[in-house]
């Protein structure tokens, strides 16, 4: 808890103005949540903790989003439960909220959250898989430990409160022939074909999320010495490699397509929309869903496939781990260590070449 907890609550850099200026929906959507919860008991003191989120911890607007949301529900929960005052938030009740119920709403019997068994993060059917729940409850534990540190309660419960065991899950891959498939969807006809082709060849360059590639600017990428940079989670700042291709398919959509698009609005960034807004990350998502049915690919791939994709091919081709951790931006090692397990053509070909009997 306290490793966690810790990294979350010390000051830290806030974000600065250009990279909020790249997500007024993310803003918008964290006053609307806002405005939900001042209308609930203690909406006012999640509302505050929402603002100490953003301005001293530093953290991203869709990780601020994510726990409002999870806040929202648990105040719903506690205020139907009679709960009015932050003092009378409990352990007991926490571990009612994460207790399944059943469609009458009566308690079915409850498992200890955080047992050994993997199988109890699946608490409550409101939550959509076992990683909700978890984040769930760190949204509830930081909440807590935040009213602990304003005086507001004498103890946050954290002893107590076990974050969850979940099965660590493989990312879904694709294979080197289905990705070339879906970077070669778009189709020269098109309108934003130089845009589309260079926003799919950077993805997979790169190995960058949807939010950041939303956030780029026309002066983070560096085509003649052939990298980008770009700001993370808790913006911070990585510096990644591009490859041939996508500097081409760049090159020629800055060159040929970009300044027909730009506005006054448009500011510097690199991916424009058609009325010349900067693309959002949920944009983003959308073009390569597009792109993904059209090349025939499995409807479970997003954006965050090319990622996995990058970082396992990179390793499939010999890359050591440091490497693309520092290109993922992965904090822990571990967190890229599962890269590792998914390529097993390498495996296979490791144990064909070392192995004593072939």
């Amino acid at each position: 808890m306290f490793s966690v907890l810790g990294r979350a609550m010390s000051p830290t850099p806030t974000r600065n103005a250009e990279s909020q200026a790249g997500e007024p929906m993310s803003l918008a959507q964290r006053q609307t949540i806002v405005a939900n919860l001042r209308e609930l008991p203690l909406g006012r003191i999640v509302a505050d903790f929402l603002d100490y989120l953003v301005v001293e911890a530093g953290l991203s607007e869709n990780t601020v989003l994510a726990y409002g949301r999870d806040l929202r529900e648990f105040l719903k929960y506690s205020r139907d439960n009679g709960i009015g005052k932050i003092e009378d938030v409990k352990p007991w009740l926490v571990r009612k909220y994460f207790g399944p119920r059943t469609a009458t709403g009566t308690e079915v019997p409850q498992k200890k959250i955080g047992a050994a068994n993997p199988q109890s993060a699946i608490l409550n059917p409101q939550f959509m898989n076992d990683s909700s729940a978890k984040r769930a409850l760190v949204a509830i534990r930081m909440f807590l430990r935040f009213a602990k540190l304003r005086r507001l309660i004498e103890d946050d419960g954290g002893e107590v409160l076990d974050t969850p065991k979940i099965w660590q899950r493989l990312p879904v891959v694709c294979n080197k022939q289905q990705v070339l498939r879906l970077l070669e969807a778009p189709s020269a006809k098109e309108k934003y074909y130089l845009r589309d082709k260079a926003l799919l060849e950077l993805l997979y360059a790169t190995g960058v999320r949807a939010s950041e590639l939303a956030n780029l600017k026309t002066t983070d990428v560096n085509l003649d010495i052939g990298y980008l940079r770009c700001f993370g989670k808790g913006n911070k700042e990585r510096v990644v490699p591009v490859g041939k291709i996508a500097i081409a398919a760049t090159r020629d959509y800055l060159r040929d397509l970009r300044p027909r698009l730009a506005k006054p609005q448009s500011q510097a960034f690199l991916l424009l929309s058609r009325t010349g807004r900067p693309l959002s990350r949920i944009e983003i998502w959308r073009l390569v869903k597009k792109y993904a049915v059209r090349a025939g690919m499995p409807r479970n791939v997003t954006v965050h496939t090319l990622r996995h994709c990058f970082a396992t091919h990179l390793l499939g081709g010999g890359a050591d781990l440091r490497s693309v951790q520092e290109m993922l931006g992965h904090v822990d090692i571990g967190t890229t260590q599962i890269y590792t397990h998914v390529d097993h053509e390498r495996l296979r070909q490791i144990h064909k070449k070392f192995h004593p009997r072939p």
